[in-house]
């Protein structure tokens, strides 16, 4: 969005990468630039189910976030279902709200893959690295 541009400096160099803006440290940037308040995504998160209204508008800003870039991803791969990975995928709230998020961006209009987390949460990653390595240590044959 034109309010979005140029976006935060990425440690690749570039401003606004979906990094900058979907991480954990993206959220607490986000927040911090909104209401003046450091917190951890952990803390923006306690805070907007106790109700604290920076910490709600962060959150709502996240979510539009990720809903517009996985719409990106549904737009070209148009996937069975997609499974997200990291430590804020473990937040329950993401997945009542975020079809929602997500369908205004998808070509069509129309969106019903199905939105789940990850089977081991946000160790996945770590996981598939490892599955990865020792298949490349795997003898040939």
């Amino acid at each position: 969005r034109d309010d979005e541009r140029p976006g935060p400096a990425c440690y690749c160099g570039r401003h606004g990468c979906i990094e900058t803006w979907l991480s954990g440290p993206g959220l607490a940037a986000d927040h911090a630039r909104h209401t003046d308040r450091a917190m951890t995504g952990e803390a923006i998160v306690a805070a907007m189910r106790a109700g604290d209204e920076g910490a709600r508008a962060t959150f709502a800003r996240w979510l539009d976030r990720l809903g517009r870039g996985i719409a990106g991803i549904v737009n070209v791969l148009d996937p069975d279902v997609i499974v997200l990975g990291g430590g804020l995928s473990t937040i329950p709230e993401i997945y009542d709200a975020l079809p929602g998020r997500v369908a205004p961006h998808v070509l069509g209009g129309g969106f019903d893959t199905p939105i789940r987390p990850s089977r081991h949460g946000d160790a996945s990653g770590v996981r598939g690295a490892a599955w990865l390595w020792n298949d490349a240590d795997a003898p040939a044959g």
